[in-house]
């Protein structure tokens, strides 16, 4: 009896994770995508509407907020789990147009009745927070996604089961503190020389963000831990998504520029409610280069031509904000930190594409810290770290006509040979496009 319980557990299928390696932006919705068909549930395990994720297929382009990317592969089920934010306002257009263009997003999609909801006056405060902090601000996106999650901490926010039963008067008491807190920094800002958010336009905001409410209240709301558990239990498998990257995680990336969640693989089982031994496999997404987006530290940032060229090649604008990226060369001391962070099984190698026309491609090894040379990532990455770099010569090919590996040239493959070496761990996907099918397995 004890053998065959033993058999039973070890047959049980494992949730794979999907994350982004660097500060963002590395392709996540895109590889989501691709690997959905092997998956029967795609689930979404933190983050809020900041986080686009991008997909192109059938010359058609889609921007994300909050669905996950499994959406557009028919028949899967798709879950936004309870360490998710939800503006309910923003996720409303997603759906329609979703919607608009053929897809059935509320019979596809479930919402864990455990995942915050972001509120208007989360918005304000969010701006009127970055007013407060002058100069010294971070540079957030402004749609609520750090209040939102104060909120969560400081147990004063709403959920999205709480829509179910008494929630108007739950909605006033936040609101109405949220206001108390808006004057605050609004005095602090102005004492510092600074602009007050304005509250104006606030009757309007409640009115639509309420009709938003009354259409979330359409969708199937489920206790999403026990949900993705017994489809595990069921042999169903499932993808979890990430949004942002591991260099933004609340605790392990630049902080204080980083984003107010989890970003890292635990954070799939804090926001899903999956246990630690039911991990499987875990893909980690880099691009050949290294962006990010707001406020920070960056050592590998590019000043010159390069940089520039860099994100006129790759588009490197948000998916939502459309703000412009900070662009520059590949560093292999924060991938190593968080494929290590991350346990990191597979890595898939994103827009490679973008340096076809590079003669020198640089990548950053090693960091020099107060003259000390070192590979590990330091605490803080200040103007005190100075990048370390190794040169490669360019392959001066178009590899968006690559379709297998063996086409590849010869000069890319030494370039993803090395990346190997130094990371240890295997890049199994080299994507050479945005479109799916531009897409080598390896």
């Amino acid at each position: 009896m004890k053998n065959e319980v033993n058999r039973a557990l070890v047959a049980k299928k494992k949730a794979d994770i999907l994350l982004g390696l660097q500060w963002g932006d590395e392709g996540k919705g895109k590889m989501v995508d691709v690997l959905t068909p092997k998956y029967d549930v795609v689930a979404r395990f933190q983050g809020g509407p900041n986080a686009g994720h991008t997909l192109e297929f059938n010359g058609q382009k889609y921007v994300l907020r909050s669905i996950p990317s499994g959406i557009f592969q028919g028949g899967k089920t798709n879950l936004i789990g309870n360490g998710v934010v939800l503006d309910p306002v923003l996720f409303r257009k997603e759906v329609e147009e979703l919607s608009a263009s053929g897809h059935n997003v509320q019979e596809h999609l479930l919402i864990s009745k455990k995942a915050h909801l972001i509120l208007p006056t989360h918005r304000l405060l969010d701006q009127a927070n970055e007013a407060a902090k002058g100069k010294a601000k971070i540079g957030t996106t402004g749609k609520g996604i750090g209040p939102t999650y104060t909120d969560k901490i400081s147990r004063n926010g709403l959920r999205v089961g709480d829509i179910l039963e008494g929630f108007e008067a739950k909605y006033r008491q936040a609101r109405d503190r949220h206001i108390e807190m808006i004057n605050g920094l609004n005095a602090s800002a102005v004492a510092k020389g600074g602009t007050a958010v304005s509250m104006e336009g606030l009757e309007a905001l409640e009115k639509e963000w309420m009709e938003a409410i009354e259409f979330l209240r359409g969708f199937q709301l489920v206790d999403s831990e026990h949900f993705v558990n017994k489809a595990l239990d069921a042999d169903k498998s499932i993808l979890c998504e990430g949004a942002q990257g591991s260099l933004l995680d609340i605790d392990f990336g630049s902080y204080p520029f980083v984003t107010s969640s989890n970003t890292v693989c635990a954070g799939a089982c804090t926001g899903l409610g999956i246990a630690p031994s039911k991990v499987g496999e875990v893909y980690g997404i880099f691009k050949g280069y290294c962006t990010r987006v707001g406020a920070g530290p960056f050592p590998t940032e590019l000043f010159d031509e390069t940089g520039a060229k860099i994100r006129a090649i790759g588009h490197e604008y948000g998916a939502v904000t459309g703000r412009e990226r900070r662009c520059g060369w590949i560093d292999l001391v924060a991938l190593r930190y968080t494929i290590m962070l991350n346990g990191v099984t597979q890595l898939l190698m994103m827009k490679s594409d973008v340096l076809d026309t590079f003669p020198v491609i640089k990548a950053c090894t090693a960091y020099r810290v107060n003259g000390v040379e070192t590979r590990d990532f330091p605490f803080s990455i200040d103007e005190n770290v100075e990048p370390v770099y190794e040169e490669f010569p360019g392959w001066q090919t178009d590899l968006t006509h690559c379709t297998k590996e063996a086409e590849l040239p010869e000069a890319f493959i030494n370039y993803v040979n090395f990346l190997e070496r130094e990371l240890n761990t295997p890049i199994r996907i080299i994507s050479v496009g945005p479109d799916r099918e531009a897409t080598i397995w390896r």
